[in-house]
This record gives C-alpha cells, sequence and structure tokens, in this order.
C-alpha cells in the first residue's frame, strides 16, 4: 500500500477519534469533570474546551490547516492530562481497578500525543 495513502488514512481514523471524544465533552461533561484536578477552578468549562480543542485540532487534520500548531498543541495537550490527571490517579488510586483505568488512560494519551507530535513534525508548511 503506497505510504502516502497509510500515512492520509490513519490521520482520519485520529480525526474521527478526536471528533468522537470531543462530543462526548459536549454530551456527558458531567462523567468528566470529576477527573479535574482540585487545584483547576472553573468546573466544566475545561471539560467544554478539552471537547472543542479535540474537534478544532480533528478539523485541522482533516482540511490540512495549520496541521503544525494544531499537532503540537493537541500533543501538547494530551501531555498535560498524563501529567495532571492520569499520573496523580494512578499513584493515588483508591483500588486496583481504578490504577488500572488510570494507567491505560495515562498510556492512551501518552501514545495519542506521540501520533499528535508526528503529525505535527510530518507537516508540509507553506
Amino acid at each position: 500500500m503506497n505510504t502516502q495513502l497509510t500515512s492520509r488514512i490513519s490521520i482520519i481514523i485520529l480525526s474521527v477519534v478526536m471528533i468522537a471524544f470531543g462530543i462526548y465533552h459536549f454530551t456527558a461533561p458531567q462523567n468528566l469533570v470529576v477527573y479535574l484536578p482540585d487545584f483547576m477552578p472553573g468546573g466544566k468549562i475545561w471539560v467544554y474546551i478539552t471537547g472543542a480543542a479535540f474537534i478544532l485540532a480533528a478539523l485541522s487534520f482533516l482540511s490540512h490547516k495549520m496541521v503544525q500548531v494544531a499537532g503540537y498543541l493537541l500533543a501538547l495537550m494530551l501531555l498535560i492530562f498524563v501529567l495532571a490527571i492520569h499520573l496523580p490517579n494512578y499513584l493515588h488510586a483508591g483500588d486496583k481497578e481504578m490504577q488500572q483505568m488510570a494507567l491505560i488512560s495515562l498510556l492512551k494519551d501518552l501514545a495519542l500525543s506521540a501520533f499528535a507530535l508526528h503529525i505535527a513534525s510530518n507537516a508540509k508548511t507553506v
């Protein structure tokens, strides 16, 4: 299979996943607000901002507009999630099941961040 086609298909798949995550942030913010660190004021507004960021990054990747900026910002946001949300949840989980879920989320966001960095670093600047 053509390398360029494979790359484009993988970016489309990532974009669909990011849009799904974004929509979930808007349709079920009450399920996500509980994961916000205590030091962050604002509550649900952060859930909505995150949902919008996921959707905007996906639209950037699909439209080939500002891909480098969107990729680096998405990677940064996901790394912040790893360090500010998932790692503390993993370290301070009350039981093994919660610790396992935090580890899965940590690894997922780390992998998505790496993919976003890869997309950003390979974006063609015009």
